[in-house]
């Protein structure tokens, strides 16, 4: 499906995106729970990281038959294992792109764009965020909208990494946003300069897909950089 002699993004693709997000999420974990407590409760890093640990724990116990078959386990997963506000939004984006997904044994470019596009809507009709109000929208949104304008049909990975892409720059740029959703929004004037928590791990955990996919070494990202 992609190219460049990329796996295919298949159900084996989805576990090994399930795993290193899980990888890149812990290697983070300090750096959300950092700009959660600037903006938030500070607990983003911590949920984020038992949600998707327990997701590779499930993986070992009983490994999924189909790409959606991964991705409803890990909305489950996450809306049973994660607190707060991320338990439920990121729970309802796997549960919609496993819907999205269906009975596709691998995923083209269309279908990565309808998967992501699926998962953005479902964030947005749990936290009715929209884009610049400084949530994990903002990241969703550039990479729903880049993987639907990546170039050819049948590579999957070119248009996950448009998404990816898009995510990353999208999480740097709710810095100077004032939040207007969310225990962020308490904070007025004051939440400006700050990143969303939410937005960088969605650009996590994009990344962590063509990574799945690639055959790249683990590693990740960069982060934001950005530990305030």
């Amino acid at each position: 499906m992609a190219a460049g002699g990329a796996a295919a993004l298949d159900k084996a693709w989805a576990e090994r995106w399930l795993r290193e997000s899980a990888r890149v999420i812990g290697e983070h974990r300090e750096e959300l729970i950092d700009l959660d407590r600037a903006i938030g409760d500070g607990d983003h890093g911590e949920n984020m990281d038992r949600g998707f640990r327990a997701i590779v724990a499930k993986l070992d116990e009983d490994p999924p038959e189909s790409v959606a078959a991964a991705l409803k386990m890990a909305a489950m997963m996450l809306m049973s294992k994660v607190g707060g506000a991320a338990g439920p939004l990121y729970g309802t984006a796997y549960l919609r792109a496993a819907t999205a997904v269906g009975d596709a044994a691998a995923l083209d470019a269309p279908a990565v764009a309808a998967m992501l596009a699926a998962a953005r809507d479902g964030i947005v009709s749990r936290g009715k965020a929209q884009p610049g109000d400084k949530t994990m929208v903002d990241a969703w949104t550039p990479a729903v909208e880049a993987a639907g304008a990546s170039g050819e049909p049948s590579d999957g990975l070119a248009a996950l990494g448009a998404a990816a892409d898009a995510a990353e720059q999208g999480a740097q740029d709710t810095k100077p946003l004032v939040a207007r959703k969310g225990r962020a929004s308490y904070l007025g004037e004051r939440s400006a300069g700050h990143l969303d928590p939410g937005a960088v791990s969605t650009s996590l955990i994009l990344r962590a897909a063509v990574t799945a996919a690639s055959g790249q070494e683990g590693g990740g990202q960069g982060g934001s950089g950005d530990g305030a």
